[in-house]
């Protein structure tokens, strides 16, 4: 009956009532130790409130009240405790956090007391601390939640879920330093988590992709560790793996402005499309998009790798046939996409396809496009990459053999009709070919012609063409002539 008039005091505009509130409480506790621990809750609550005092002799009294209600912990029921912790930890008064920081610190000193197992409750109050103002907040905090990581790594049972999610967003702080702790925590938990991390895999992976390209040094270095312990987990989709997550994750980073990024999450949907190849063409349609907008990425690198997971996709015919539409489609909308990157995205494709194959489909293709300057602007590219890329060395070889050989007269008829766009790419096809008759008819008909700029720039390029070595055997040949 005493004790709740002394906690009403506390509250008192006078801060002499609240000194002598304190003072007698103290000695209240002193004479009846654990008798009082029923308004243990209560007491907290009124301590974590004078901490922050405005009289100095009210937080002195505070504390020294605060020190014998601390020695007296053992009476306390935990389990009714910690909500009132986890609803005070979102305070900003730097004394408050002070005091709830020493709490949670003496707590865990004590045998009897699991605060590991309620750690998920208020470890984001601590993860907030370590971005306070006050440096000695910070440090309270950090040793605070060092002392937890040990303990972690030396339990067999750990609630990893329910931390993860918390660490997921507090590995993308604005605040460096909690960025790097929660970065550490990341790395230690995907070691020890095991099939418990399962589950959140996707959410870690998002934490970790922007971290591969943080500012500092350390942050970076626990985010490539982190990401290559995840990838050599090969989880499987009946075990609560979610391709699907991860690979919406990874399509989210590719809109980042930081090269590592964007390159890792490559990484990881090329490695999903090695591992769980059926389970990730199911979700094309949410990538496809994003996969080609990639092409005109400014990092040669990931245009590569893009490029790499177009032709892993291309593999099915269903998929090759698609992959190339939208290509020539992206190259009718972006003109510059075609100037800037399309040798190199039409040669690492005859590359990691078959180049006789990835030139036909295009053929087929240019052949009814209704948009006839583009028409002629692309086959003029793909002729110069015909005619001059080491990857189509055994196209022009086939070419060559045109009038001997079926397959090379085959592939000549099949490239004729959307060359024809060109009047200098078909001649430079004949001359390949060893067609001069045709040739030279061709050459003829262009008499009949207007000729512009353009036509005078293609002639050009075609004159210096043909004093290139490809075309060393024509000019033998006019030498015998």
């Amino acid at each position: 009956q005493i004790v709740p008039p002394v906690l009403n005091s506390f509250s008192d505009q006078d801060s002499r009532v609240r000194y002598y509130a304190c003072e007698a409480l103290y000695n209240i506790a002193k004479v009846v130790r654990g008798d009082f621990i029923m308004f243990f809750n209560q007491i907290f609550d009124a301590l974590c409130k004078l901490s922050a005092d405005s009289a100095a002799n009210v937080q002195s009294a505070a504390h020294l009240l605060d020190r014998l209600v601390k020695v007296n912990n053992c009476f306390l029921i935990i389990e009714e405790f910690i909500p009132l912790l986890r609803e005070r930890m979102n305070v900003l008064n730097p004394y408050v956090r002070q005091f709830l920081v020493g709490w949670i610190t003496v707590l865990d000193s004590v045998p009897d007391i699991d605060m590991l197992g309620f750690l998920p409750d208020f470890l984001d109050g601590l993860f907030n601390m370590l971005s306070d103002s006050s440096h000695e907040i910070r440090q309270q905090a950090d040793s605070a939640l060092s002392e937890f990581l040990q303990e972690i790594k030396n339990s067999p049972s750990v609630d990893y879920g329910r931390m993860a999610e918390i660490l997921v967003q507090r590995a993308a702080s604005p605040d460096e330093f909690t960025r790097l702790t929660a970065m550490t925590w990341v790395n230690e938990f995907v070691k020890l988590g095991g099939d418990q991390l399962v589950p959140y895999y996707a959410d870690i992976l998002g934490a970790i992709l922007p971290c591969m390209s943080d500012k500092e040094e350390k942050i970076r270095g626990f985010a490539r560790e982190t990401n290559e312990e995840l990838r050599s987990v090969k989880g499987e989709p009946e075990e609560a793996f979610n391709v699907g997550a991860i690979l919406s994750i990874a399509r989210r980073q590719l809109d980042s402005e930081w090269e590592a990024t964007r390159i890792e999450a490559l990484h990881w949907i090329s490695t999903l499309l090695d591992r769980h190849r059926s389970e990730v063409l199911c979700f094309l349609n949410d990538i496809f998009d994003t996969l080609l907008k990639a092409l005109a990425d400014s990092s040669d690198e990931v245009v590569l790798l893009v490029l790499d997971i177009h032709a892993c996709i291309a593999q099915d015919p269903q998929h090759f046939s698609q992959l190339v539409v939208f290509l020539v489609q992206n190259f009718r909308i972006d003109h510059s996409l075609l100037e800037r990157r399309g040798a190199l995205i039409i040669r690492r494709l005859c590359d990691l396809l078959d180049a006789e194959r990835v030139y036909r489909e295009l053929s087929s293709i240019l052949e009814g496009e209704a948009d006839l300057e583009f028409a002629c602007i692309m086959v003029q590219a793909l002729n110069l990459i015909l005619l001059t890329s080491s990857e189509l060395s055994e196209i022009r070889k086939l070419l060559k053999q045109s009038l001997a050989n079926a397959a090379g007269k085959d592939l000549f008829v099949a490239l004729y009709a959307s060359w024809s766009h060109s009047p200098m790419a078909i001649i430079s096809l004949c001359l390949l070919a060893q067609m001069y008759p045709h040739a030279s008819a061709v050459i003829q008909s262009l008499v009949e012609e207007d000729i512009n700029v353009k036509f005078l720039v293609q002639l050009d390029k075609l004159i210096r063409l043909l004093e290139t070595p490809i075309f060393a055997y024509l000019r033998l040949q006019v030498l015998r002539l």
